[in-house]
């Protein structure tokens, strides 16, 4: 096994902030499976993922500098910069408004996430160990309740944008966001124990 195999994913993005391309490659092999599967899902074709994947391992190259390490969550910032990329892609190709250039300004305020230091560290590999649980938690759910998380994650919309789709008051879809997410965070609970 080599060295960047075994590093964790702090200490190989470490290396990259240093300009160490065999630690972004490293990278690129443990997260681009789970990466092109996240994509794929919200830009609907396979071209349009290959090319969002290769954007996100740009930007992360480029813009490695604006992680921060206090966090110690790699992971959910990675995952972040793709589900961000690929929203953000999408729109741009459907839309016939006049979206705000992507400039180094635009790319640091929208693609990269912001993560609070309260957020526990995530890695791959426990990240992979849940999925079983928060699939299960997820299925828990009510369709719609479903429909709401579908839409804010994987399409990206707000909740006036989902209140537009849906055809309902705001105040109902922030109601249904609310009671979505304590529903999942117990059935995550009573996945646990």
């Amino acid at each position: 096994m080599s060295d960047s195999a075994s590093s964790t994913d702090l200490e190989l993005m470490t290396r990259v902030v240093s300009n160490d391309s065999k630690a972004l490659e490293a990278l690129y092999n443990r997260y681009s499976p789970l990466l092109y599967t996240l994509i794929k899902k919200i830009t609907g074709d396979e071209k349009t993922a290959e090319e969002v994947l290769a954007d996100v391992f740009v930007i992360i190259w480029r813009k490695s500098n604006l992680f921060d390490f206090n966090t110690g969550n790699v992971y959910t910032w990675i995952i972040g910069i793709a589900r961000n990329k690929s929203i953000d892609t999408i729109r741009r190709r459907n839309s016939s408004d006049d979206i705000k250039e992507y400039t180094e300004e635009y790319e640091n305020n929208i693609i990269i996430p912001s993560l609070s230091s309260l957020i526990d560290p995530l890695d791959i590999k426990t990240a992979m160990s849940l999925k079983d649980n928060i699939e299960s938690a997820l299925n828990q759910l009510t369709d719609a309740q479903q429909y709401v998380i579908y839409l804010a994650f994987y399409e990206g919309l707000t909740q006036k944008e989902i209140a537009a789709k849906l055809n309902i008051p705001l105040s109902t879809v922030k109601s249904k966001v609310k009671t979505t997410l304590s529903n999942l965070k117990e059935n995550l609970i009573k996945g646990e124990a």
